[in-house]
């Protein structure tokens, strides 16, 4: 059973999330918050496996929380729920530590098989997202959004060029790097198995060795790496 931690400042959203979700068999709502320092201290409390968050909320907003969330050490997991009206905030939020983007004009059988993916240990990015992740790396900015700047602890805005990142490449083999461009292009483990002509248990091996050899959180982290590298082109 997926445990889930509902987290919106609109009691309408958490609402119809709660409805789809009381209806499936795997997955639970174990709790509820409409401000982000509500979400940390249900997460401590409650120790859900994932947490659907939403990013504008009064007081605290959901990069702040998700990063005191995920930077706790356990296994909760964020997947972030926003309109992606700011995307400004993305790039922070994903160092922060989310290992999901889903807009909320989502259907919602989408979101709770997002969440299925994200509690299985893996990470999923809506392709409108990482548009916007495309975008931040071309301008070679990070968020500029005020959660980023007032957080004191959250990681360190990328290198003007790729030289940081591709360092931390240096102990990968040549079809591990293969493999992290195709991550980078947003291939699904089953796309990269199709293109690369290898299965995808084989696929998964290599995922497994990319994420300790990178020492990288998840799938989300992999894809910074692979743009902060200059893996992958940015269009344009």
């Amino acid at each position: 059973m997926t445990r889930v931690l509902l987290v919106d400042d609109q009691p309408l959203v958490r609402a119809a999330l709660e409805m789809v979700i009381t209806e499936t068999a795997d997955v639970e709502v174990v709790g509820e918050a409409g401000t982000g320092a509500e979400a940390v201290r249900l997460a401590g409390e409650l120790r859900p496996d994932v947490v659907v968050m939403d990013l504008r909320m009064p007081g605290m907003d959901g990069i702040e929380a998700t990063r005191l969330i995920t930077g706790g050490g356990g296994p909760t997991r964020v997947v972030v729920l926003t309109t992606f009206d700011d995307d400004d905030h993305v790039y922070a939020a994903l160092r922060a530590g989310a290992s999901g983007f889903l807009v909320k004009d989502m259907a919602l059988d989408d979101i709770l098989a997002a969440v299925r993916v994200v509690a299985a240990g893996d990470a999923l990015i809506a392709p409108s997202v990482t548009r916007r992740l495309i975008s931040s790396f071309a301008d070679q900015r990070p968020a500029p959004g005020p959660a980023a700047a007032a957080s004191p602890a959250a990681s360190p805005a990328p290198a003007a060029g790729p030289t940081a990142a591709a360092q931390r490449l240096g102990a990968i083999t040549d079809r591990e790097r293969e493999i992290l461009t195709l991550v980078g292009r947003g291939l699904s483990n089953t796309e990269i198995a199709a293109e690369l002509v290898l299965s995808i248990a084989t696929v998964k091996t290599y995922m497994t060795r990319l994420l300790a050899k990178l020492d990288a959180r998840d799938r989300v982290h992999l894809v910074i790496l692979a743009y902060e590298a200059g893996l992958v082109a940015v269009p344009g």
